[in-house]
């Protein structure tokens, strides 16, 4: 067998490799934060639940595009940022975050990285962003809280996004903490 060949070959190895070892570090990484949620003596309340629903307002988008003049492809980039309002228009705060398009066929998808910046801390989310390549408004999506700062610390729940117009989205926070 060539070199050439036998380096071809090994790459998927490699990345696969790769990927389970970040995915190995990740897991370890968040076993700590995980522990202290569980633990009974920790100051904070248990089970307080509370939902908050705020108008986020497009202000920043850069795509960062792996075929910079070609079709969308599995690794392309997003960076976004929002400017957060209450419902009575105050704003109250702001988004940014990373999607990483994981999907090119049947509409796209993203995985999701983002951060809400409030007045008490902050409260960080991850998920999947399905329809992405798909022509129209941007779909409704579902995320997972995994964790906060300041008065979120160790919240839980999901938001729910809707598209309410262009560069507009309606964001229901439902928090348990």
């Amino acid at each position: 067998m060539s070199i050439d060949l036998r380096s071809r070959m090994m790459r998927p190895i490699r990345a696969a490799c790769l990927g389970t070892a970040t995915a190995l570090v990740t897991l370890l990484a968040c076993a700590p934060v995980a522990g202290a949620a569980a633990d009974p003596g920790s100051g904070h309340g248990k089970g307080k639940h509370r939902v908050i629903t705020l108008i986020g307002r497009l202000a920043q988008q850069s795509r960062f595009p792996v075929n910079p003049n070609g079709p969308a492809a599995q690794g392309d980039r997003t960076v976004v940022r929002s400017v957060l309002f209450d419902l009575d228009g105050k704003e109250v705060g702001e988004t940014g975050g990373t999607c990483v398009t994981t999907r090119v066929e049947n509409g796209g998808a993203e995985e999701c990285l983002v951060t809400y910046t409030l007045p008490d801390g902050q409260i960080t989310v991850q998920g999947m962003y399905f329809g992405i390549l798909n022509p129209g408004p941007p779909p409704s999506f579902d995320n997972a809280i995994t964790g906060g700062t300041g008065r979120y610390d160790r919240a839980r729940g999901s938001v729910h996004a809707d598209t309410i117009g262009m560069g507009v989205r309606r964001f229901t926070i439902d928090l348990q903490y």
